[in-house]
């Protein structure tokens, strides 16, 4: 059976496009996992069937009675809800029909008996509804799905109002889940997860009974619970049964049959035009010349699609620091409550150090405090001498009007229109990415230009706060290479020890040092 249809669907931006003539369906339970390039479209698929976004051309079509469920990061949270009023809404549908079966029961006495038995067969069955949909064990659901994405570590009592957009997410995500629908729809669930969360996600994910399109870079977290992937690229959107690694070997098969077959087609092509170019002149043998021409203008050509430009980060370096980058004085770090006990720490040149930790509990706010741009509860940072530092947000609230260019230009303005583009496109960016609007990009792509920025800069401490959220999986490898051969230091937030394992010499535990309980 299928849940979803989709015919013949185009769409693009100005002159970009994005799809053309995709079709796709998806059958109750499968496990999608919706991959491709940062830029391919995987995102505005999902705005599409969601409804959020209309199609250029084609069809989307919904089985009836469908309850579908979408993680949207940007939902509205209503000042005054807390934790747990949030994840109530979830069964708000439940609530609606309890109240409806308590207004049957408030007429039952007004009624003759003939009216009577058909409020109690109604009743009857709203009954079942709820017993079946489990609405007497609400509470005990809220806690199990809360106890697994670390909410009951913040409080349910907390207002959803104060939390940081990493805890938004996760009471966003624990919401989804608890509705339990038809189809789930997630785009990029992991980001924001930590560790213990994201094995607490996969889990649940395969064991979920009912159908999901995920979107996700983490291929070990994909391979584990998808049992179906479909690829976008090139305006296309391809279906490959099985897992990431499956599709890996039967799109690599595909590829080297293709190539093989465009040379074996090349050659054909190059010796009927030569035959033709010798021939057609003479008369004793022109017929046979018109003949290959013929077949040459009947010929089915293959093309090989255009190789998408590979990102390549190399990292500027500045001149050496001194041997004491930073060291912290009985910092207490926070906004209104400590966030940690009164810290002593001290990072040297050379040092790579990755901060570990549940969400919530200060990196980024120590990341903040050492930089200065927030000050401390109490305590002081000191930092070393000549430091030149390159810092990566997790998340930049500003939303800029520029182009890809101007962005840049803004930033180095010495450099040539001509170093522009090359910068931009050695961060794997196309031409039409770069004259594009900043505010129209993907996740990933705008990750790629504020790299640009980075890589660009000289410097001698790198302070990345999860630059791998939206990262495709050449873009994440790149940076990844570029990290380990980075010759200055580094301080970095990841939640994926895959990705920071080999790259770091240190790994420092913010749980050792935070004043929340766990």
């Amino acid at each position: 059976m299928s849940l979803l249809t989709v015919k013949n669907l185009s769409h693009g931006f100005g002159d970009r496009a994005i799809f053309d003539d995709v079709s796709f369906r998806l059958l109750k339970g499968e496990h999608i996992g919706l991959i491709g390039a940062n830029g391919e479209g995987k995102s505005t698929f999902m705005n599409i069937i969601t409804g959020k976004l209309e199609p250029d051309a084609g069809n989307i079509t919904w089985s009836k009675r469908i309850r579908i469920g979408y993680l949207d990061q940007h939902a509205d949270l209503k000042q005054g809800m807390t934790i747990r009023d949030v994840l109530r809404t979830a069964f708000q549908y439940l609530f609606d029909m309890e109240q409806e079966m308590n207004d049957l029961f408030g007429k039952m006495g007004e009624v003759d008996p003939d009216e009577l038995q058909e409020l109690l067969e109604e009743t009857g069955v709203l009954q079942d509804m709820l017993t079946n949909n489990d609405f007497y064990t609400i509470d005990a659901k809220i806690e199990e799905v809360a106890n697994g994405l670390g909410l009951n570590e913040i409080g349910l009592s907390r207002e959803v109002y104060e939390l940081s957009g990493g805890q938004r997410t996760k009471v966003l995500l624990a919401k989804l889940l608890l509705e339990k629908p038809d189809i789930l729809l997630l785009d990029e669930p992991t980001n924001y997860l930590d560790v213990e969360h994201i094995e607490w996600l996969r889990t649940y994910l395969q064991e979920y009974e009912n159908a999901f399109i995920l979107i996700s870079h983490d291929i070990p977290f994909l391979n584990s619970v998808v049992n179906l992937i479909y690829h976008m690229e090139n305006q296309e959107l391809s279906r490959y049964p099985g897992d990431y690694d499956e599709f890996l070997r039967v799109y690599d098969m595909k590829k080297q049959q293709l190539e093989a077959a465009y040379k074996k087609q090349q050659k054909e092509i190059a010796n009927l035009k030569d035959f033709v170019a010798r021939n057609k002149a003479n008369a004793a043998t022109s017929k046979m010349a018109m003949s290959r021409q013929k077949k040459l203008d009947k010929m089915d050509i293959i093309e090989l699609d255009s190789e998408k430009p590979k990102p390549q980060f190399n990292f500027k370096r500045a001149r050496t620091p001194g041997k004491y980058l930073f060291e912290t004085k009985d910092l207490t770090i926070g906004y209104d409550d400590p966030l940690s006990r009164p810290l002593n720490l001290s990072m040297e040149r050379g040092q790579k150090i990755a901060l570990s930790g549940a969400n919530g509990i200060g990196k980024t706010t120590l990341l903040k405090s050492i930089l200065g741009e927030i000050p401390p509860v109490s305590g002081s940072v000191q930092l070393g001498e000549h430091l030149h530092i390159g810092y990566f947000e997790q998340e930049l609230k500003e939303i800029s009007d520029h182009t890809c260019i101007e962005e840049i230009w803004e930033e180095f303005r010495h450099f040539t229109q001509y170093e522009v583009r090359a910068a931009l496109a050695k961060c794997g960016l196309t031409r039409k990415h770069i004259e594009s609007k900043v505010q129209v990009l993907s996740g990933g792509e705008k990750a790629k230009v504020r790299l640009c920025k980075l890589i660009n800069k000289e410097t001698n401490l790198l302070v990345l706060d999860e630059p791998t959220n939206h990262l495709d999986v050449d873009a994440k490898a790149e940076l990844k290479r570029a990290l380990k051969e980075y010759k200055g230091s580094v301080l970095l937030i990841s939640h994926e020890p895959d990705f920071y394992k080999d790259v770091v010499t240190d790994v420092w535990n913010c749980e050792d040092w935070t004043t929340k309980v766990f």
